[in-house]
Order: C-alpha cells, then sequence, then structure tokens
C-alpha cells in the first residue's frame, strides 16, 4: 500500500475528503518523523515500536569499480512489529 491509498481508504472509511485525508495523513507521518528526529521513540500500541539506532561507520565498497569507499556513521528508523501484527500475519 501507497501513501495515496492510504489516503484514499481513509477519505472513504471515515466520509471526509481526500483533502482532510491527506491533511490528517500528513500530520501524523511529520509527527512521527519529528519524533524520532528529537530522539523519541514512537510506540504505537498493537501495531508496534518505531524507533533510531545508529550504523557504525565502516568501510564499504563501489559495487561499479570495487573501490573501498568510507561510510560514515548514520541514523536508521528500526521497526519492530507489536503483538497483534504479528498474530495477524501468522494466522
Amino acid at each position: 500500500m501507497i501513501k495515496s491509498e492510504l489516503i484514499d481508504k481513509l477519505a472513504e472509511t471515515e466520509n471526509v475528503s481526500k483533502t482532510v485525508a491527506k491533511r490528517i495523513v500528513n500530520t501524523i507521518f511529520d509527527t512521527i518523523t519529528q519524533a524520532l528526529k528529537d530522539g523519541n521513540r514512537v510506540e504505537l500500541r498493537e501495531f508496534g515500536v518505531i524507533s533510531v539506532r545508529t550504523r557504525k561507520a565502516r568501510t564499504g565498497r563501489n559495487p561499479k569499480t570495487g573501490a573501498s569507499v568510507q561510510v560514515s556513521e548514520k541514523k536508521v528508523p528500526f521497526f519492530k512489529a507489536g503483538k497483534a501484527v504479528k498474530k495477524a500475519l501468522n494466522k
């Protein structure tokens, strides 16, 4: 499912215009992103937890040339599915 499909589903389910649904979805995504940027974790009960993890600096390879490249440390989002999601997937 892509973002536009999520907006369409929300508009259909809740009987709101697509403009309102788009604003709701964007607000939710922006709020989650800002919380992660601030160093917080986002816990959505029954769905899962989104947190930030740090990947250490490492030496990588350029796939085109095979040359060694230094990859700097970076932060990446990490999602851990909740119990209800795991149960729904494994029914």
